[in-house]
C-alpha cells in the first residue's frame, strides 16, 4: 500500500507539472486515453520488474537535471550525405535551420500542425502502436509522451524515396526538457530510411510509432551523443505487414543514462525485423535496450543483435524477448546479447527472454560478458601493434556484428569512423 501510494503522488506530481495540449477531437481522445493510461500505471520505479536494472529516477521528476552542453566543434553526423535535414533545438523545430520539408514520393507535416485537423490520416496511428504496445509490459513513459507531446513529425511514404530524412536534435539549453512524438506509415511498396542524430536535450522523452504496410520497407539509423550528461527515454513501435521490412541501428556514446525501448509486432506473413545496436560507456555511463518483439503470422524473420563495450565503472543492461504467438509457424528468431569489459568494475546486467507457443519455429537467444581474448591481444602485441591500439582493433571487431545489420556500407564506414574516434580519444 505504501509503494502504491508513493507512485500514485509521484505521479500526480509529474503530471500536474506538463500541460495537456489542445487540438482537433481525435488528437485530444488519444491525448486523453493516453494520460488515463499513465494515471493507471503510474510512473516506473526500481521495484517494477523491466526497471530493476535501471533507475528511473532523473527521467520521472518534475524538473529536468541540468546537462552541460558539449561542443567539440567536429564534422556533424551524416553532414556528408545528401539528405533532407528536419532540425529540432531542444524539441523544438527550426525552421530556419531545417530543409524545405518537400519531395517525391512522401510527405511530411509537422505534429503540431495537423493534430489542430479534424481530419487526418495520422489519428489511425497516433498513439495507437503506443496502446498496443503497453501489453503485456507497461510502458507509462510512452504513454506519457502520447499524452502531451507537442511536437514531431508525421510521415506518409508512397514511394521509393532515394533521398534518407535526417532528423537532427540539437542540445542548447542546459535545463531543457523535450519531448517529440513521431508518426510514419509507410504505404504498399514504399520504402524509406531515417537517420537520427544529436544528443536532443538534457533530458529527452521520444516516441516513434512506424506502420509499414505490405511489402514495404523501413531503414533506421540512429546515433545518440555526445553531451555525456544528457539522459534519454526513447520508444519505437513498430507494425509490420505482409512481406515487409523493419531495420532499425542504434550506436551511443557517452551519455550518464539511456534507455532504447522497441516493440515490434509481425502482424503480416513472410516479414523481416532487425533491431541492433551498439554502445561504448566510459566511467558513469548506463546504457539500457529493452527490446519486446512479437511473432503474429507465418515464416516470419527476426534479429536482435547487440553489443557493448563498458569501462571504469560503466554498466550495460539489455533486456530482450521473443513472443511467438499460436499459429506463428516457420518462425525464424534470434537474439545476442554481449558485453565487452574493460576492467573490473564495469557490470553487464542481462535478461533474455523465450515464450513460444507454435512448434515449427527455430529461435535462440544468447548472452556471454567477457574480457578481450588473451590471445588475440598477444597476437598484435606480438606484431609491434603497441597495447590501447590492439584493444581498440579487437573492440571495433567485437562490435561488428552489430555495425553490419546496417545495409549501406556508405553509412556503415560512417558510423565506424565515429566509433573510432571515440575509443582514439579515450585512449589519448
Amino acid at each position: 500500500m505504501a509503494r502504491a501510494h508513493q507512485k500514485q503522488e509521484a505521479t500526480q506530481s509529474r503530471i500536474a507539472a506538463l500541460t495537456l495540449p489542445t487540438g482537433g477531437a481525435w488528437a485530444t481522445e488519444a491525448r486523453v486515453s493516453a494520460l488515463a493510461r499513465v494515471q493507471d500505471m503510474g510512473m516506473p520505479d526500481r521495484r517494477d520488474e523491466y526497471w530493476r536494472f535501471t533507475r528511473p529516477d532523473t527521467l520521472t521528476q518534475i524538473t529536468a537535471p541540468a546537462a552541460v552542453v558539449f561542443d567539440a566543434n567536429e564534422h556533424l553526423m551524416f553532414n556528408d550525405f545528401d539528405r533532407l535535414r528536419v532540425v529540432f533545438v531542444d524539441g523544438v523545430f527550426d525552421a530556419e535551420k531545417s530543409d524545405d520539408l518537400t519531395g517525391e514520393g512522401f510527405t511530411i507535416e509537422r505534429l503540431s500542425e495537423i493534430t489542430d485537423m479534424d481530419i487526418h490520416w495520422a489519428r489511425d496511428l497516433y498513439g495507437v502502436l503506443e496502446t498496443a504496445g503497453q501489453s503485456p509490459v507497461e510502458r507509462p513513459l510512452a504513454a506519457l509522451n502520447t499524452g502531451f507531446a507537442t511536437d514531431g513529425i508525421v510521415i506518409r511514404v508512397t514511394g521509393k524515396v532515394s533521398r534518407p530524412v535526417n532528423l537532427i536534435y540539437v542540445h542548447d539549453s542546459e535545463t531543457s526538457d523535450a519531448i517529440l512524438h513521431h508518426v510514419i506509415r509507410l504505404e504498399e511498396d514504399a520504402e524509406l530510411t531515417l537517420l537520427e542524430n544529436g544528443p536532443a536535450a538534457a533530458r529527452f522523452n521520444k516516441c516513434m510509432e512506424v506502420d509499414v504496410a505490405d511489402r514495404a520497407a523501413f531503414h533506421h539509423i540512429r546515433t545518440q551523443g555526445r553531451d555525456h550528461e544528457r539522459r534519454a527515454v526513447t520508444h519505437t513501435f513498430a507494425r509490420l505487414a505482409t512481406e515487409s521490412v523493419f531495420k532499425s541501428f542504434t550506436t551511443t556514446v557517452n551519455g550518464v543514462l539511456t534507455r532504447n525501448e522497441c516493440v515490434i509486432e509481425l502482424t503480416g506473413d513472410d516479414a523481416t525485423a532487425h533491431v541492433a545496436g551498439a554502445a561504448l560507456g566510459d566511467g558513469d555511463f548506463l546504457h539500457d535496450d529493452t527490446v519486446f518483439v512479437t511473432h503474429d503470422a507465418v515464416n516470419c524473420e527476426s534479429r536482435q543483435v547487440f553489443k557493448k563495450v563498458l569501462r571504469n565503472g560503466a554498466t550495460g543492461v539489455f533486456q530482450g524477448k521473443i513472443l511467438v504467438r499460436p499459429g506463428a509457424q516457420k518462425t525464424d528468431g534470434y537474439q545476442i546479447s554481449q558485453s565487452l569489459l574493460l576492467d573490473d568494475d564495469s557490470q553487464f546486467l542481462a535478461k533474455p527472454e523465450l515464450e513460444i507457443y507454435a512448434d515449427d519455429v527455430a529461435c535462440s537467444h544468447g548472452s556471454t560478458s567477457g574480457a578481450l581474448d588473451d590471445q588475440a591481444l598477444f597476437y598484435l602485441r606480438a606484431r609491434g601493434v603497441p597495447r590501447d591500439m590492439a584493444t581498440d582493433l579487437l573492440t571495433l571487431a567485437f562490435l561488428a556484428e552489430a555495425v553490419e545489420e546496417i545495409e549501406r556500407e556508405d553509412i556503415r564506414d560512417e558510423i565506424i569512423g565515429r566509433l573510432e574516434a571515440w575509443l582514439e580519444r579515450r585512449r589519448g
